[in-house]
């Protein structure tokens, strides 16, 4: 098998919590690849010198590839459209629908394409997506067969929308499906795509899409459909007022009471967003080990709110972080997402009253108020977030971490560069976070080197650009056309 030699890193930060938290990070360190695992990690003298492809570290932090748990896509295709670049959640979504209506196969190959290109280069390996809208023969097909091609571990989410707006959902009867033909398409994929040995590089999710646009006799035969297969269960959940409101009128019941109803909390599932969980709600999500995948650019950009993700994470709430769609963030740099989730959760502390962030320090406060216990989210926390508990969320044992016989999936970031200058010389890992957000020099995806020297290898990125935007002109003259 090939071999690959990570020689000579300035820091290797491992999130190896079966080490002690001092272990968990090297200095002066070496990583040997064997095929598509990690065989060794330490000093760099006690490692091999040689291998079929050496990259000289010197200078540059490793940590383990970071983990997308929620992303739209094909909406790359429609960032910044001025109509909707001042909506909230709903505005936003009807605004878009009729032109996300003009989709065909081509367009979303190529976004999805786009899209993972800037996963890839911000040192993100695997990802998710939750791709709803099936218009004009597009397929959930034409998202993997990109993924495959660029060489980013997907995790393919068949999201659904079955209930349109004669029936009270919120979008047009137009781009919502047949309930039959949905779980017989899902069946398919899962049948088809869905791999379960070690390294997979691709998972299929079933993913109706939200409250507000499925039944809920899809909700229950989509749960069972997954969990006869033995895959994961996706939608959205309790992202802003108006999704509780939905819930209240529709339901009469809270977003989680309604997830529990339909059999939607366990350790199978993964909720975006739940920007309005309340306590009752935490406590059931740790109870059940449900996942949450947190999109705190998305969550801002729509002005949804800020979720409770510290007192998640206290709780014991399997949280991921996830850029969300192209269109709600107009980014996907999984390394500025966990800055924002650091920024933030200290942001939503601050909007605490003094006895509640004292109560959470351990009723600990100094003269002059500051905090002086351990709530407060560190850049060590983010990262956590970004790694293994997208690992977690997505229900993957064999990524999120580095340590022999895990998959060789990690990020190489130059602390040699400006961003950087007079911080990584006191921490490395802190200054990935609290310095300007840089993009990776090298990403390794189950042992394959996908970007080299900040460059994509596995496609020609000027073509796709340009490919993409005039898709992107094309689908927005259409949804105006249509409107």
């Amino acid at each position: 098998m090939r071999t690959l030699l990570i020689k000579n890193a300035q820091s290797v930060a491992t999130f190896d919590h079966a080490l002690p938290s001092a272990a968990r990070e090297f200095r002066d360190a070496s990583l040997f690849i064997r095929g598509h695992r990690i065989e060794a990690i330490g000093p760099a003298a006690d490692l091999p010198q040689t291998a079929d492809e050496v990259i000289d570290a010197r200078g540059h932090l490793v940590t383990p590839g970071l983990i997308n748990t929620h992303h739209h896509m094909t909406q790359s295709l429609t960032r910044a459209i001025p109509e909707v670049q001042n909506a909230e959640l709903f505005g936003w979504l009807r605004g878009l629908y009729p032109i996300w209506a003009g989709l065909t196969p081509d367009m979303v190959f190529v976004s999805t394409q786009i899209a993972m290109a800037e996963l890839l280069l911000s040192g993100c390996t695997t990802s998710s997506d939750h791709l709803y809208i099936y218009p004009n023969g597009v397929r959930l097909d034409d998202s993997i067969e990109a993924a495959q091609q660029i060489g980013m571990r997907f995790v393919a989410s068949r999201g659904s929308m079955s209930v349109g707006q004669s029936q009270g959902g919120l979008p047009p009867d137009a781009v919502v499906e047949n309930e039959d033909a949905i779980l017989t398409d899902t069946q398919r994929l899962i049948e088809t795509w869905h791999g379960t040995r070690h390294g997979a590089m691709v998972n299929v999710a079933v993913a109706p899409c939200s409250p507000f646009s499925v039944s809920q006799d899809l909700m229950r035969q989509s749960a069972l459909l997954a969990r006869s297969y033995g895959v994961r269960l996706h939608t959205h959940l309790a992202e802003n007022d108006h999704d509780l409101a939905y819930s209240r009128e529709k339901f009469n019941c809270t977003p989680t009471q309604y997830a529990q109803d339909l059999g939607w909390l366990g350790h199978d599932v993964w909720h975006a967003h739940c920007v309005k969980l309340d306590d009752e709600g935490i406590s059931l999500f740790a109870a059940t080990r449900t996942g949450v995948a947190h999109c705190p650019c998305s969550n801002m950009r729509l002005a949804s709110g800020i979720a409770p993700i510290r007192k998640m994470l206290n709780a014991g709430v399997p949280v991921g972080l996830g850029v969300d769609g192209s269109a709600s963030n107009d980014g996907a740099h999984m390394v500025n997402e966990a800055r924002q989730a650091l920024l933030l959760a200290r942001v939503g502390r601050a909007m605490q009253p003094p006895e509640t962030r004292a109560d959470e320090a351990g009723g600990q406060r100094s003269f002059f108020g500051c905090d002086l216990g351990p709530a407060q989210m560190t850049a060590r926390d983010a990262l956590s977030m970004a790694t293994r508990g997208g690992a977690q969320v997505l229900g993957r044992t064999d990524i999120g971490h580095l340590a022999p016989g895990m998959c060789a999936d990690l990020a190489l970031f130059n602390l040699n560069t400006l961003a950087f200058a007079g911080g990584a010389v006191h921490d490395p890992v802190g200054a990935l976070l609290l310095c300007a957000s840089p993009q990776a020099a090298y990403t390794v995806v189950n042992g394959r080197v996908v970007v080299r020297h900040g460059q994509l290898t596995t496609v020609d990125l000027g073509p796709l650009i340009e490919r993409h935007n005039h898709m992107a002109r094309q689908l927005a003259i259409h949804g105006h056309q249509t409107q």
